[in-house]
């Protein structure tokens, strides 16, 4: 059923059809000739504060800082717009804004993820990924976070489902309305937290709050995960021979490949460790061992990783493209194994 929500001043925006929805909050499409949606949470946990994180936001939308951040097409961060609420039966109130539609340039981020999956169908992303479009996205996103911390904001809950990416790789951020920011002397908290992209000092009931460093691991997860074709970086039954028990208590022991090859125990059929060029395998190892690369160092190493000299591109499948410091292919190794993250057919070739 169509909803109408009005700014404080009186405007009104027609909401339509739900078109998602998470732990906070839901969005629904706007009836308006932009590309526009608008999110509403029912049930923050302190709504005075939440009005006022919303003021700040909006405000701040046009401060020199975070018009630096939105400048260039198509915009990469779903910044709110305005806020506007709806009073439902009874008086209650309901608050919310309206921001970009991500979808009018991108598509949902996991996607990415699945670079095999995206090659078997249709796909906003493209239908033929390679490492290529790995290296583009897991650069464009340390660019962006890069950018972010130096204009002061916290991302705090950094997961695929909070970024966009399109056909090249390019990345986009939502969920702007978690951010941890300050407004004059206010100082607005990040409160929430992700299953494996939650960093380890942020676990338990004296949990810090969020800050750069937190945002550092969530990114080198993510960078993980596009260079590996999805597999997270703490994924594995434990070395130990105990039961596995979720990705946030690998994080929490310290169970990763990467840094503790016997502490986990992987499919055969992953893609193998030691695809990944030696400098970033340096910086995945610094930031799951505790001394975190901040993202401008991602975004410097990811383009250096990406410079068409550094790449090599199998002979027997063009979708197999590699780091020119591994003498064979190692997506030919995993297919021999089992899978084929990046299966040849109709798409081959294609970036």
């Amino acid at each position: 059923m169509p909803l109408t929500v009005t700014t404080d001043s009186g405007r009104p925006f027609r909401l339509t059809e739900r078109i998602g929805g998470g732990a906070e909050g839901e969005v629904y499409a706007v009836d308006d000739g932009r590309a526009l949606v608008a999110k509403l949470v029912p049930d923050p946990p302190d709504p005075d504060a939440y009005r006022r994180r919303l003021a700040g936001l909006v405000r701040q939308r046009r401060e020199p800082r975070t018009v630096r951040l939105l400048a260039g097409s198509p915009p990469r961060v779903a910044w709110p717009l305005v806020a506007v609420h709806v009073r439902h039966p009874g008086g209650r109130r309901i608050d919310g804004y309206v921001m970009p539609d991500m979808r009018a340039a991108f598509a949902p981020f996991p996607r990415l993820l699945s670079p095999a999956a995206v090659a078997g169908g249709a796909s906003a992303v493209g239908t033929g990924p390679t490492w290529v479009t790995a290296l583009a996205a897991a650069r464009s996103l340390a660019e962006l976070l890069a950018g972010l911390h130096a204009e002061g904001y916290v991302v705090g809950d950094l997961k695929p489902e909070n970024l966009w990416a399109d056909g090249s790789g390019l990345v986009g951020l939502a969920d702007v309305d978690s951010w941890q920011f300050t407004d004059g002397a206010e100082v607005f908290p990040g409160r929430m937290r992700s299953p494996g992209y939650t960093a380890p000092e942020r676990f338990g009931s004296g949990a810090a709050p969020p800050d750069r460093a937190s945002d550092a691991f969530a990114l080198a997860v993510l960078v993980h995960q596009l260079l590996m074709a999805g597999l997270h970086p703490y994924a594995g039954h434990p070395g130990d021979g105990t039961d596995f028990r979720s990705l946030d208590d690998n994080v929490q022991n310290g169970r990763c490949r990467l840094t503790d090859r016997g502490s986990v125990v992987l499919p055969r059929s992953v893609p193998p460790a030691d695809l990944l060029p030696r400098r970033l395998t340096a910086l995945f190892r610094a930031a799951f061992g505790g001394e975190r690369p901040e993202a401008a160092v991602w975004a410097a190493e990811l383009t250096a990783a990406a410079a068409p000299e550094r790449l090599a591109v199998c002979a027997r499948n063009a979708r197999h493209v590699h780091t020119v410091e591994r003498p064979w292919c190692p997506w030919c190794d995993q297919a021999a194994r089992g899978a084929d993250s990046y299966p040849a057919g109709g798409a081959a070739g294609r970036t």
